[in-house]
């Protein structure tokens, strides 16, 4: 079974069981396993459920966040976004550190706490506050927790990315991309991994330091990807009418030019058969002359027979 025949059954089974489901904590367990499936990579019929669409702004928006990563994103992209997320909740609590510090000192000031009492105040406020923080920054965490599966599965959509546009990928920005340490663990996930999947097919370049791709499965179309390829797609269609005018002007000169020939050949096979008629009566005029001066001959031949005198 080929790799094409193989994603439409999939794709049709996911959209079925996740159109059946109405309970968001089992649409989101559905869209776990559609995104760790081994041999799905195309997700967007998926993206597309009004079911799924409805998980916006809801508890379980990250899974749909996670199933939009699956469609268009990368490793990268993943990695990018949990790094941000804490990196945005780590300034919010230094920041909130000071705020709440100040106004807790303020206030036991307040309150005419002796210096023991105030820090121990400041200290617990500052602790629930930090709590609240952190459960709040994990809800605000756009992504959830990727599995090993799902893992690999990123990063093998990855590498159907990088080979959208380019058809020599360098060891070097693979196994950065793909947090690989070193050459032999790049290669065997390439080679295991990915052509083994069907998903690509090159040549592993180890003098060069790099993979020729052949062949790579296409992806997700990503929303800011419609407008070009609508425009390649406009400009092909101009291209093939013009192309397709060019071909009519051609093939109706090459008619003309075949009735021209017809006619000149019709003309010399008419001047040709003249001739040979010609010939024919001339060689027809010819003999009949050559047999009746023959014939006088004769008869000049008797008459002097008779003249002459016997012996």
């Amino acid at each position: 079974m080929d790799i094409e025949q193989r994603q439409s059954e999939l794709i049709e089974h996911f959209v079925k069981r996740a159109s059946a489901v109405s309970d968001a904590a089992a649409l989101a367990s559905v869209l776990v396993e559609a995104t760790s499936h081994p041999s799905l990579f195309a997700f967007s019929e998926i993206l597309a459920l009004p079911n799924v669409l409805q998980l916006e702004a809801t508890e379980n928006s990250a899974f749909l966040d996670m199933l939009r990563l699956f469609a268009h994103g990368t490793w990268s992209d993943y990695k990018k976004a949990k790094f941000d997320a804490f990196g945005c909740g780590c300034s919010f609590i230094v920041i909130l550190d000071v705020v709440v510090s100040e106004i807790m000192t303020a206030y036991c000031s307040f309150l005419n706490l002796d210096i023991l009492k105030a820090s121990h105040a400041i200290f617990i406020v500052k602790e629930l506050t930090y709590m609240w923080t952190i459960v709040k920054i994990g809800n605000a965490d756009r992504l959830p927790q990727l599995i090993p599966d799902q893992i690999l599965k990123l990063k093998q959509l990855t590498v159907l990315t990088l080979a959208e546009t380019h058809k020599v990928l360098p060891y070097d920005q693979l196994m950065q991309e793909l947090d690989v340490t070193n050459v032999r663990e790049l290669e065997d996930f390439l080679i295991n991994e990915c052509m083994y999947a069907g998903i690509v097919r090159g040549k592993l370049d180890q003098l060069r330091r790099c993979f020729e791709v052949q062949f790579a499965a296409g992806r997700d179309l990503r929303p800011d990807q419609l407008g070009n390829m609508i425009q390649t797609l406009s400009n092909w269609l101009s291209t093939s009418e013009s192309l397709l005018v060019s071909i009519q002007e051609k093939i109706k000169w090459a008619d003309a030019m075949s009735e021209i020939d017809k006619k000149h050949r019709k003309d010399v096979e008419e001047k040709v058969e003249d001739v040979k008629k010609s010939i024919f009566k001339a060689d027809i005029d010819f003999r009949g002359h050559e047999e009746i001066c023959s014939e006088s001959g004769g008869v000049m031949d008797y008459e002097e027979d008779r003249s002459r005198p016997k012996r």
